[in-house]
């Protein structure tokens, strides 16, 4: 049976047709696209899993890398195999890459076998071949303002520049992390600013992201090159890998703090791939053992544990770099009866919503109230949305994080308490959470202060159940704590010395991890433990939508700006791995453990069938959530297919999702 497909008929022909290109790609992906996104057609041509997407600059080609070696060319229109090679590599490829402004004809490929080929497609030859890194090569990238140039990224912790006008068989270090990080450290994943090419973004093991300026750093090089030559410096100390000023390090706020949690739970924070926005403005990072995070690069922000509400009388301790210049090494000041915001100005907050929102928010309360934590989230995001100065909504956000407990909710918490005391300073219950969210992220002097602050303000709520809870908890805690000179030490470090000091880390690198600004938004729902080339993209032209891939083999698409999840779609049998959109259209390429590539456009309206759609993404989502903090047994019977009840509400550490600790001031939404 033929099917006429509208979508791809337009595709194909505005490929072509460049004057009409410019309406095409503003409008390419919309909701209704979206809720209509379905399987077009399975690629077939590999005999192993399929690592690696790439488009070429005009979207008409398609290449793909894979275990068994070989780089294939697609045509996606036609679904026809236009080229197939094998390219010299002794193991899997992980990365395939265009070379800009070469017309389509050379291919760039990284592999686990350590080694860097560049191929020509017009006679199928492997031309280059580099064997400079040392452990396996995870990505390739290129920037069109630099056409004979493109770097590498590898195991080794290097990151490797290639010009093919200086040298067909040898490449420079560009970034040595092994310099930072140690001999561990593992370069995952790399990629260029599109807008500005002289920014190079870097994703490694460990919760830090890296963003480079690729031109401070050969400056800097040049410069030490020209005075070693002319025997300037004959008895310096040992110079610096990069200059101050070229790197900057991005994180998710609470990662740090829970960096050892995780390895103690045998779970691995990775950067398994790491994009820009199409404008440039923005850094989007697939976090392994995590979630997905989205960084603002113009409007930077720093981690909000540096943020906390400081005491007015401490004028002279302002936060400057990740740290105080009053003596207090972590950076957090809490709330006195005056409340002020390091780096944050007041803001006058109406509790007054539009009706439509007000029935937004009511529905999120029902929600709420029926322990349906995330769609309470969804429509208060949906409101704030809309509404970003209303304490309110941040306040019953707060909540229903604190409620369901996935990986990163407390922190998320923590944010919305202080955005919402932002907004209103007198908002008792947004004051009782932020003690209650610095308890749980393991900030438990600080919990105390914020306590006893709150007792002073709120002096009627200074013996409720919920404070009584909460103190006796923190004062447990802070018991335990003092029983262990060992602990005890820790707990007086910056909270990014505690786990570094011990790797023998040099204070540049730790300066630079205290420096580090936080993110904008996450994105939760998706799995990503078991493979380390997971991807996160962009989806629009204007990256409107977020995607990524999952280990339950599903995909998943947020909304950008509200983080809400708004489609799941099965893409493997086993695991997703690659989803690279495509550059003009709303078409999607994705690969995963299946030797196919799978593409993905709006279906027509009259198409009701869609089997690849999972229908309950709450449940998808819970289910990962439990994957992602289950024990290894559980999550081979997980792989296997079992269905692992109790998921609702349980939190990482298993604990039920009922605490009868928080009590009314906590819990309630307003």
């Amino acid at each position: 049976m033929t099917t006429v497909n509208i979508t791809r008929d337009i595709i194909h022909r505005q490929i072509r047709d460049n004057r009409a290109s410019g309406f095409q790609r503003f409008h390419h992906v919309t909701d209704s696209f979206i809720k209509r996104l379905g399987l077009e057609a399975e690629l077939q041509g590999h005999t192993g899993c399929v690592n690696c997407l790439e488009w070429n600059e005009q979207g008409d080609l398609l290449a793909s890398g894979s275990d068994d070696q070989h780089a294939i060319i697609w045509d996606p229109f036609r679904h026809k195999k236009l080229t197939t090679m094998h390219t010299g590599h002794a193991a899997n490829i992980f990365s395939v890459k265009f070379l800009p402004h070469s017309g389509d004809r050379i291919l760039v490929t990284g592999a686990a076998d350590t080694k860097v080929h560049v191929h020509d497609l017009t006679v199928k030859e492997t031309i280059h071949m580099f064997s400079d890194h040392t452990n396996r090569v995870k990505r390739i990238a290129t920037a069109p303002m630099w056409p004979n140039t493109f770097w590498s990224a590898a195991e080794d912790g290097i990151i490797r520049q290639y010009d093919l006008r200086e040298s067909s068989k040898h490449s420079e270090v560009l970034i040595d992390l092994t310099e930072f990080c140690g001999q561990l450290v593992e370069a995952k994943c790399l990629a260029v600013n599109p807008r500005d090419n002289n920014y190079l973004a870097v994703g490694a093991n460990g919760p830090f992201v890296r963003l480079y300026d690729i031109r401070m750093i050969h400056n800097y090089r040049k410069s030490l090159s020209q005075s070693t030559s002319a025997a300037v410096h004959t008895f310096c100390e040992r110079q610096k890998p990069i200059p101050d000023g070229a790197g900057q390090y991005y994180v998710a706020g609470h990662l740090p703090v829970k960096h050892s949690d995780y390895k103690n739970r045998l779970r691995v924070l990775v950067a398994t791939y790491v994009t820009f926005s199409p404008d440039g403005t923005e850094l989007l990072v697939n976090m392994g053992g995590e979630q997905v995070y989205l960084f603002d690069l113009t409007f930077k922000q720093r981690p909000y544990t540096f943020l906390l509400p400081k005491k007015c009388q401490s004028s002279t301790g302002d936060v400057q770099n990740g740290k105080t210049t009053n003596g207090v090494s972590n950076g957090i000041h809490l709330p006195s009866s005056h409340i002020c915001f390091a780096g944050n100005k007041m803001h006058s907050s109406s509790t007054e919503l539009p009706p439509h929102l007000e029935k937004i928010k009511q529905q999120a309360n029902d929600a709420f109230a029926h322990q349906q934590w995330t769609q309470a989230i969804q429509l208060y995001s949906l409101g704030i949305h809309e509404a970003s100065s209303n304490a309110m909504l941040y306040g019953n956000r707060a909540a229903a994080y604190m409620k369901r407990k996935w990986d990163g909710d407390h922190y998320d918490a923590l944010r919305d308490c202080v955005k919402a005391l932002t907004l209103n300073p007198s908002h008792l219950k947004a004051h009782f959470r932020l003690a209650r969210c610095l308890f749980e992220l393991k900030y438990v002097t600080e919990a105390l202060e914020c306590l006893d602050d709150f007792k002073g303000k709120f002096p009627e709520q200074a013996h409720s159940n919920a404070c009584d809870a909460l103190d006796k908890d923190i004062k447990a805690a802070l018991f335990s704590k003092s029983e262990s000179a060992e602990d005890k030490k820790a707990n007086s470090s910056n909270r990014f010395h505690s786990f570094t000091r011990k790797e023998s880390i040099p204070e540049d690198e730790l300066v630079l991890r205290e420096r580090s600004f936080d993110y904008k938004h996450r994105y939760c729902g998706h799995c990503n433990t078991t493979t380390d080339i997971k991807e996160a993209n962009f989806f629009g032209s204007k990256g409107q939508y977020i995607v990524s891939g999952s280990d339950d083999g599903s995909f998943f698409i947020w909304e950008k700006e509200t983080t809400n999840l708004v489609r799941i779609l099965q893409g493997d049998e086993s695991i997703v791995n690659c989803l690279q959109p495509h550059p003009s259209y709303c078409f999607l390429a994705t690969s995963g453990i299946d030797p196919v590539v799978r593409l993905w456009n709006p279906r027509p309206e009259t198409d009701n069938e869609n089997g690849r759609v999972v229908e309950d993404m709450e449940g998808a989502a819970q289910a990962n959530q439990r994957r992602m903090n289950a024990d290894p047994l559980e999550v081979m019977l997980l792989n296997m297919g079992y269905r692992i009840t109790g998921l609702r509400g349980v939190g990482p550490d298993g604990s039920d999702d009922e605490d009868s600790s928080e009590g009314q001031v906590q819990c309630r939404p307003s």
